[in-house]
């Protein structure tokens, strides 16, 4: 399929996991691509994985810290200079934070989270909205996760960002449909991505493998997901073919959010 021919598509966090999987997703699929990353380096990577999956792909690559206003505002400025338009934002950076229970959870560290995971996909979608909102139309797909919808334990910081989005998604949904523009969150679970091994490293230290079995254990698929799973919902959201989807938020997590 060639769904996004032609389309401009923004993508924060793109370095990786998520991000980098559905730059790649989409540049298969004809999209000229604004990616963003504060990693530089990795971003580097991406560029060089998408043009070995689309060599004609248009690229437009940013580091850049989503927490950092002026530079969201600026990533969005060149996007559209660049382009002429932004058809579809996934608007998907986040950091999982430290794991603690909420006792003992620092409020540094929730602040940290927040300002990523929160003010971040705030930010992101005010401006990316301003742009939408002048050309008449626009998608936009947000990174909440299951922690956005239930309790995880010992996320504090990470469970309110990814509740707070939740709600955010919901509410400029019912704010721009009648703009001709969408607004949609996805919910992952475990997604074998470096952020979730990353918190798995957390629990587990060097039996960290052992932490993902329990994971698998309990999950009604009896395994993670894969980064492309979530691409593929991430990639029909933003496109023609979900024009009636708005302020909704779909869980990819095998069905594991709906157990308990």
């Amino acid at each position: 399929m060639m769904r996004f021919q032609d389309k401009v598509v923004l993508i924060t966090g793109a370095a990786s996991g998520l991000g980098r999987a559905t730059a790649l997703q989409l540049a298969q699929e004809g999209a000229k691509l604004a990616i963003v990353d504060r990693n530089g380096a990795a971003l580097e990577e991406t560029q060089g994985a998408l043009r070995a999956a689309a060599p004609n792909v248009e690229i437009l690559a940013i580091a850049a810290d989503v927490a950092d206003e002026q530079a969201v505002r600026g990533f969005v400025d060149q996007t559209v200079a660049r382009f002429g338009a932004i058809d579809g934002f996934f608007n998907n950076a986040g950091i999982e934070g430290k794991q603690n229970p909420t006792e003992d959870y620092g409020i540094d560290e929730f602040h940290k989270v927040v300002a990523v995971n929160l003010d971040g996909v705030f930010v992101g979608m005010k401006y990316v909205l301003q742009a939408m909102h002048r050309q008449g139309y626009g998608a936009i797909v947000n990174t909440a996760s299951v922690g956005g919808i239930r309790g995880v334990g010992n996320q504090a910081g990470y469970a309110a960002s990814k509740h707070g989005v939740v709600g955010l998604t919901r509410n400029a949904g019912v704010e721009y449909g009648q703009f001709g523009i969408r607004i949609n969150a996805v919910a992952p679970g475990a997604i074998m991505t470096p952020m979730v091994e990353g918190a798995l490293r957390q629990i587990g230290g060097d039996d960290w493998e052992a932490v993902g079995r329990e994971y698998v254990s309990v999950n009604p698929m009896k395994r993670l997901g894969r980064p492309e799973e979530v691409a593929y919902v991430v990639a029909f959201l933003l496109s023609d073919q979900a024009s009636f989807i708005n302020a909704t938020v779909i869980p990819i997590d095998g069905g594991q959010s709906y157990k308990y």
